[in-house]
């Protein structure tokens, strides 16, 4: 059925209201354009096109199985659209199946070669599924169909960056600065991968966007972080902690964090897996998982381990929590209350599930790792589902991380706890109540790297390191930078030099930390 047909088939009022829900999320409206979404939802329930709108609405505000079934209903009725499959795919990326929303935004981009658009929507989709020149390449017919097409010159910003091309870069980031000197995303994104280049006028500039109250919030809280960056590297540092609280501080207006009920949601997880799981098979022996907190090193072990001739890097992939998130669709409960009835059998069916989706990111070697820090939550499914693999729990001195995290602008539903001192203190807790209670289970399956240590003597903890991986030492583990691999975390830039000792920040800001280290349960600065 041709869709234009079926759209046309809907009284105007309610596509009136369907256009005022896409533009209410075209503008950051989220909670708007889903309530406007769920009217139309009512005056036409089953509708198609209503579906989509209201699968679109509600993807924006994260994960979603309704919004995958109510897509995946209208696809149905006109798969070969470009619009349906644009909106497939987003719903897609939000529920973590980065395969999927690839084909989708692939086949839009077929069925209307000519749109710059859906040439940007696959670059970009690729972009996070690590596959960097096809992404390159999607980018670049986005940008030869529109030579002015912000997002796409940006986003290939972005790519260049992680394939290690900075000076390529920043030339596609001053372009869009020439066109638009009051850019402010691209201001940040230059602040963050070129801040050598940065001169006063340049930081004159940004200070004056980021003081006038006519600009947006979204961009002062860009600016802000961008600017303690640069200030902290000018060792400005009463000016640096000034930018980073200020926008921090706008963060949180707009992003809650619960950390009473986050720290209730840990505890009931820990009380599903209160005995070592049964296991009589060695399933996942070639797994090498990576869990911290962020900015705690977790970047530098992968990629030390992924300097291994043996070892396949997966970098930050979702695949534990989409083969959860599955088993909780289906079995229509929590991980919490489901993990005590599971069955050896329903484990291991689990852990098959998982090494069949991690197949298509693995290159042939006979290990692979998984760093995603927030796996932590789910160590006890994965030791059940995994029985032989392998846990590095990366460790950094507490208040530099917590520090770290504060001066980090995070996508907004990944890190929300980090835009204040006290919720930082408590994910803190939260973590190490936690990893001491899978370490008490598994004591010979986690190993915990400091990355204190690791800086401080390399080689010797790099030996430890592929010891407990079960790995030979290789002197190319030594030389990490020296690997060919993108990198997609936002410690790229620092993995591809040598180990850094002078990575500790928060001496230079003496007292005006001790907010942070008072949560943290630390002594108040003495100055040397």
């Amino acid at each position: 059925m041709d869709r234009n047909e079926l759209i046309a088939d809907l009284p105007a009022s309610i596509r009136e209201v369907m256009l005022q829900s896409d533009l209410a999320l075209r503008r950051g409206d989220r909670v708007g354009a889903l309530a406007i979404a769920r009217r139309a939802a009512q005056a036409a329930p089953g509708h198609p096109e209503v579906l989509r709108v209201l699968a679109a609405a509600l993807s924006a505000h994260g994960p979603s199985a309704e919004a995958i079934d109510m897509i995946e209903q209208a696809l149905a009725f006109y798969p070969d659209d470009p619009v349906a499959l644009t909106t497939h795919a987003l719903v897609m990326q939000a529920n973590g199946r980065i395969d999927q929303a690839v084909e989708s935004f692939r086949l839009a981009s077929e069925l209307v070669p000519e749109s710059a658009n859906n040439a940007y929507n696959l670059g970009r989709a690729l972009f996070h599924h690590g596959e960097e020149s096809e992404s390159l390449g999607a980018l670049e017919r986005a940008l030869a169909l529109d030579p002015e097409h912000r997002n796409a010159r940006a986003t290939a910003a972005e790519v260049l960056v992680r394939l290690g091309r900075s000076d390529e870069a920043a030339t596609h980031l001053r372009h869009l600065l020439e066109r638009n000197p009051a850019d402010v995303r691209t201001w940040a994104a230059l602040a963050t991968h070129r801040a050598a280049a940065i001169d006063a006028g340049d930081l004159a500039a940004m200070t004056a966007l980021f003081d006038n109250p006519a600009t947006g919030a979204d961009d002062r809280v860009r600016l802000g972080f961008a600017l303690g960056k640069l200030r902290a590297g000018r060792a400005e540092h009463a000016q640096a902690f000034s930018a980073y609280v200020r926008a921090n501080a706008l963060v949180r207006e707009r992003v809650p964090w619960n950390a009473a009920g986050h720290a209730r949601a840990v505890g009931e997880l820990l009380g599903a897996f209160v005995a070592p799981a049964k296991a009589d098979s060695n399933l996942g022996s070639d797994m090498i998982f990576v869990v911290s907190l962020p900015r705690s090193g977790s970047t530098l072990a992968e990629q030390i381990l992924a300097a291994h001739p043996r070892v396949d890097a997966g970098d930050e992939r979702n695949d534990v929590f989409n083969v959860i998130e599955d088993e909780n669709r289906r079995r229509k409960q929590p991980l919490s209350q489901w993990a005590k009835i599971a069955t050896t059998d329903d484990w291991q069916r689990l852990g098959a599930d998982y090494l069949q989706r991690s197949r298509r990111w693995r290159a042939g070697g006979t290990q692979a790792t998984d760093k995603l820090p927030s796996n932590w939550l789910w160590l006890g499914a994965i030791a059940a589902m995994l029985p032989g693999a392998r846990v590095l729990d990366c460790r950094r001195d507490r208040l530099e991380t917590a520090w770290s995290c504060f001066c980090h602008l995070f996508r907004i539903g990944t890190q929300d706890f980090s835009y204040d001192f006290a919720s930082i203190a408590a994910f803190a807790r939260d973590y190490d109540h936690a990893m001491a209670h899978w370490s008490a289970l598994y004591p010979t399956r986690i190993r915990t790297q400091s990355y204190e240590a690791l800086v401080a003597d390399p080689e010797a903890q790099t030996r430890q390191l592929l010891d407990f991986c079960g790995l030979e030492f290789d002197p190319a583990c030594l030389r990490f930078w020296e690997a060919q691999r993108s990198v997609r975390e936002t410690s790229a830039s620092q993995v591809r030099e040598p180990i850094r000792r002078d990575t500790a920040r928060t001496d230079a800001y003496g007292a005006l930390l001790d907010p942070l280290r008072k949560e943290l349960g630390l002594r108040a600065y003495a100055a040397t």
